[in-house]
């Protein structure tokens, strides 16, 4: 490991989310290695800025001392850590691997095991609070493994995170995330239920809007969510519905794992499941709001 403040980083995964924890990576001077995107605009971006674009996961193991995984799911990590040309095959010894994905945990410990095994280090990292968070630097992070090791590699978390949580070993943080996405998510769900039947009912948008901003069923996802029907803004929650049914389906497999009782997730999905059927897969969780309406046969707004 080269000394503090010298680490050379890599990251994979620079999208909504990552872009903004690489970008402040690079710009408080740490050297980065990047991994090429389908979306070519963040990538060009972050070179502009100073980073390097490795050829392969391969490439980036052998010349970097830490490497932030930052990808949509359990198979796009697994690909970019067992795939041809992954990871795995170019990890050193006292290489550090930072998870910071949504993924499962059961995944999370077969791949802290494996790089574990090429002499790697392993934590699994993920992350909180949205994409506007990540550019400003101020992300929230939750970590399982060993405290020395988030110890050694705070100095490059702290450039795009300002809060931190310790949950214990390897694969709890996941755990965690997943229960954390669940409460968030299943709460979107409940919100874009609530609005869309006041708009079937006739009720006066605003008016909800102050009633509940004023009484215990205020929070702040019910404030982002209403951006949506009375401004017609769907920058509350920049996440795709996609996602959002990725993540609910993984809490729900972790449930089923335990195995524990979770209804109000499989009902909050089978509503994500009607509104990517309806063609929304690609919108932000707000317009989940758009497709109940629609469903039910009225126009979200006038």
């Amino acid at each position: 490991m080269a000394e503090t403040g010298k680490m050379r980083i890599g990251f994979v995964g620079v999208g909504m989310m990552g872009h903004g924890a690489a970008k402040n990576i690079v710009e408080k001077g740490f050297p980065l290695s990047i991994l090429g995107h389908r979306n070519r605009q963040p990538v060009e971006d972050l070179i502009r800025r100073g980073a390097t674009e490795a050829k392969t996961a391969t490439d980036m193991a052998r010349d970097c001392d830490v490497i932030f995984i930052c990808v949509t799911g359990t198979p796009q990590v697994e690909e970019v850590v067992f795939g041809e040309n992954g990871l795995l095959a170019g990890i050193m010894p006292g290489t550090v691997v930072a998870e910071c994905s949504t993924a499962m945990p059961e995944s999370t410990l077969k791949i802290a095991a494996a790089i574990e095994a090429r002499g790697g280090r392993f934590l699994d990292m993920p992350l909180t609070r949205t994409p506007k968070e990540a550019e400003a630097g101020t992300l929230g992070v939750m970590y399982g493994g060993d405290q020395s090791l988030f110890d050694e590699i705070r100095p490059v978390v702290e450039c795009f995170a300002d809060s931190f949580v310790p949950c214990g070993p390897v694969g709890a943080a996941h755990r965690i995330k997943l229960v954390n996405n669940f409460l968030s998510l299943g709460n979107a769900a409940i919100i874009c239920e609530a609005m869309a039947v006041a708009r079937i009912g006739g009720v006066d948008m605003q008016c909800l809007y102050d009633v509940v901003t004023s009484g215990g069923a205020d929070s702040i996802m019910f404030r982002r969510m209403m951006k949506n029907p009375l401004e017609d803004d769907d920058t509350g929650l920049m996440f795709a519905i996609r996602n959002m049914h990725k993540d609910l389906t993984y809490f729900l497999r972790m449930a089923e794992a335990l195995p524990a009782h979770a209804a109000m997730a499989e009902t909050a999905r089978q509503s994500v499941t009607l509104a990517r059927l309806a063609g929304f897969d690609e919108a932000y969780v707000p317009r989940l709001y758009d497709a109940l309406c629609r469903l039910n046969g009225v126009e979200p707004r006038d």
